[in-house]
């Protein structure tokens, strides 16, 4: 029997895209001996995954190996998953991202004669070509890399711009949604009632508060937004490092009558904001580099028969059909949100859209259907 260990700091009940495609990835998996090793939780809420979970620190400041802390870091963690991987007879290694996961599943998958595959997201190769020591690290890594993931397009073009990895090695999977869960449903005039939203126009972004991710330009889009769109409310679910800077601007911009934050939603509750809101929109930008990869929360609001909205960066664009499902608008200002995403708050299409939406992810972005082809590509490594 195959023994895979997945390395990835991210991982439910810890937000994030990358984080929920590898729990649902690999929680299907069933004809091979799968462990997670995770970094350690902050929180008491239990995961219920069918395989072992490992929690250990595995967050460092320096994802180089130039400086004494990220030497210390990638020491200490390739000592600990080699020890992990021979005691429990490991034969694939997966690495969530290319730096910090990959290079430790690199370092280990050649002591120990592993094999290896690299999950890749765009933004975290992005980042990586513009340090000398990172670009260096990266190509080590693809280098050493059996199989090359992507979450999309996109992302697999910016891996052959930058000359990582060999092109016969890269493949393009998509992430998905569970179409048995992610689902339509009645208006619920009692969860809208609870959570404000009777009478109300909800215009509702899934994700984790980042400076791409674009809540901030959105926020200050409100302001004039209103004056045209009095009933909207934007509720934002998600935690991140822009929280605090997120409900400062919405005192700034004194929008706090238009404005939820849902951070500690439940998966039911995020699963009904899917459902009830009125409107889904990604107003992600580039910043610097970093770019929304794909954009998982798209094909779960599509599921549960919404119209999409996402900026016009990165692979966005993969995650829904423009012009059928859902629209690509220019986020990169707030001028330009303004201007674009006016026309979607009184369309009159939006039934249209919503319809062909749900028979788009059904067809394009089942689970199990992804779980069959990945599973197959671990099979050819055997």
């Amino acid at each position: 029997m195959q023994i895979i260990l997945l390395l990835s700091e991210i991982f439910p009940p810890t937000s994030g895209g990358s984080g929920r495609w590898f729990y649902e990835l690999y929680r299907r998996i069933n004809d091979k001996q799968i462990f997670v090793y995770t970094h350690s939780q902050s929180t008491n809420r239990v995961v219920a995954f069918p395989h072992v979970i490992t929690r250990k620190p595995m967050q460092s400041a320096e994802w180089g190996i130039a400086s004494l802390t990220g030497l210390r870091f990638y020491i200490f963690q390739c000592w600990r998953v080699l020890q992990f991987c021979r005691r429990n007879k490991v034969t694939q290694i997966h690495a969530s991202r290319v730096l910090h996961e990959g290079l430790t599943a690199a370092l280990v998958s050649f002591l120990l004669h592993l094999k290896l595959v690299v999950f890749v997201h765009g933004e975290d190769v992005e980042t990586t070509a513009y340090s000398r020591e990172l670009n260096a690290l990266a190509k080590f890594i693809f280098k050493r890399a059996d199989v090359i993931i992507c979450n999309s397009e996109n992302s697999r073009n910016i891996l052959l711009r930058l000359g990582y990895g060999l092109p016969e090695n890269i493949q393009v999977h998509h992430p998905g949604a569970d179409m048995t869960r992610y689902l339509p449903a009645s208006p619920d005039h009692d969860f809208r009632e609870l959570h404000g939203w009777n009478r109300r126009f909800v215009l509702l972004t899934v994700g984790r508060l980042q400076a791409r991710k674009g809540q901030d330009y959105m926020i200050q889009a409100l302001p004039e937004l209103i004056k045209y769109h009095p009933k909207l409310l934007y509720v934002i679910i998600g935690h991140g490092e822009e929280e605090a800077k997120l409900k400062s601007l919405v005192e700034e911009c004194r929008v706090s009558d238009y404005v939820r934050f849902m951070p500690n939603a439940s998966d039911d509750d995020l699963l009904a904001c899917y459902q009830q809101c009125d409107l889904f929109i990604l107003p992600n930008r580039t910043i610097d580099n970093d770019i929304e990869g794909f954009g998982m929360v798209l094909v779960e609001a599509q599921a549960c028969g919404k119209m999409v909205i996402a900026g016009d960066s990165g692979g966005t664009k993969e995650a829904m059909l423009p012009g059928q499902t859902g629209q690509i608008i220019d986020c990169a200002s707030v001028s330009s949100l303004i201007e674009q995403l006016s026309p979607y708050l009184d369309f009159s299409e939006r039934a249209q859209y919503e319809r062909r939406a749900i028979n788009y992810v059904n067809q394009q972005f089942d689970w199990q259907a992804h779980t069959k082809r990945l599973n197959r590509v671990f099979d050819e490594l055997a």
